[in-house]
């Protein structure tokens, strides 16, 4: 069998490729793109929803150990609270998460909303525009920096060296990119060290600083970095995703044109249709576990796809029909689930929330510019998102 993810065609149209993986089996072996590593990708919801919080190890410093490699990545890129298992990823978590709280997500929706309106304020009827350029990717990578404290001067370097990590089989690029972010928030967490302010980051250098707390130099580090980029990429994927379903799906895009107050509950149905964490980020085995009736041999690395979950006909009928009005639409799985689950997800929905409803109310007649078959998608096995959107207003 030859690797899922070794065509063009998936990451075009990576759902057919799901559907025939899931339709021989939930929990399947298939070889990686090189052919060399032979890994468990899961596609059943089920089986997705049990991979989560089954005892798989998210420390992939323990799952290269033994492995030759030349890589460069940055130990705080290859060692994050994404890389590592309970306590330890218990307590980090522990330490960030009053910052992604519905009440403080709340607080921010007046900014988030000021800053949609300013982007689109720059455009006219009639006008073209790239979407992902000028609002999806700008708009996340804004809401964060500020949060964190970086300063608007920087904020087109974050979201270039972010782009880059998630440049999909490019090892040098990723690397040099992983080094650059690392690199930069280190001089800026010296900044703010020096001259503390009422961000996120300072917050954490103050528990950093803190004896009574366990966080080492090597996890605040880690944790800005992550933040800074979890913290966007894939939002500007899930609002692309949105819009552009949303276009293809013209009575869709009127009902919640005139009706905005369904917004909020069309996200769910937006993020399940086309998930932008299409294969969550990598688990592996460290003793054989069975899998909705699937044996994952000792020492595999595991792949989940909420992508492929999101669309299996047994949890979500006619799954490939984007259905605003779907009653189990809010079980997807789009966020992740268990102990890992998405930590940025309130700010995540409330942000393509915003976006669609200043959106469709600035411009109801929006369309594509381009036929759909023409637009380019990243190449990237994670991520889900379009390279460019370009639209007509």
């Amino acid at each position: 069998m030859t690797s899922p993810f070794a065509e063009p065609a998936f990451y075009t149209d990576r759902y057919p490729t799901y559907a025939a993986l899931r339709a021989t089996s939930p929990v399947l072996q298939v070889p990686l793109e090189h052919g060399a590593t032979i890994a468990t990708v899961v596609t059943g919801y089920d089986a997705a929803r049990q991979a989560f919080t089954a005892p798989l190890s998210k420390n992939t410093g323990a799952y290269f150990a033994d492995k030759r490699s030349n890589r460069s990545l940055h130990p705080a890129v290859a060692r994050s609270m994404l890389t590592v298992d309970p306590p330890e990823h218990t307590r980090l978590r522990r330490l960030v998460t009053k910052a992604f709280t519905p009440a403080r997500v709340n607080a921010l929706r007046p900014y988030i909303r000021s800053l949609a309106e300013q982007f689109v304020g720059l455009w006219e009827p009639g006008d073209e525009v790239n979407l992902v350029e000028e609002l999806a990717g700008p708009l996340p990578v804004t809401v964060i920096c500020q949060l964190l404290g970086v300063p608007p001067s920087d904020r087109d370097a974050i979201r270039s060296w972010s782009t880059d990590l998630f440049a999909s089989g490019d090892h040098q690029r990723i690397d040099a990119a992983s080094h650059a972010l690392a690199g930069y928030m280190t001089e800026l967490i010296a900044a703010k060290r020096a001259h503390p302010d009422h961000s996120l980051l300072a917050d954490l250098i103050a528990v950093h600083d803190d004896d009574a707390d366990r966080l080492s130099e090597g996890e605040l580090l880690s944790l800005a970095v992550l933040l800074l980029v979890a913290g966007h990429e894939t939002t500007t994927a899930g609002i692309g995703n949105a819009v552009l379903a949303l276009i293809l799906h013209p009575v869709d895009l009127k009902h919640l044109r005139t009706s905005p107050h369904c917004i909020p509950g069309a996200v769910d149905e937006l993020l399940r249709y086309d998930s932008p964490v299409s294969i969550a980020t990598l688990r592996w085995a460290p003793d054989a576990v069975d899998l909705s009736g699937s044996q994952v041999p000792s020492g595999s690395p595991v792949f989940v796809c909420p992508g492929a979950a999101n669309r299996d006909p047994l949890r979500f009928p006619d799954p490939d029909r984007l259905d605003l009005d779907r009653a189990n639409a809010a079980s997807h799985i789009a966020f992740g689930h268990g102990i890992h689950r998405c930590l940025g997800a309130p700010l995540a929905r409330a942000e393509v929330e915003i976006v669609l409803g200043v959106l469709l109310e600035r411009f109801p007649g929006l369309q594509l510019a381009i036929p759909a078959e023409q637009l380019a998608w990243r190449r990237s096995r994670l991520v889900r998102g379009l390279e460019a959107l370009p639209v007509r207003l």
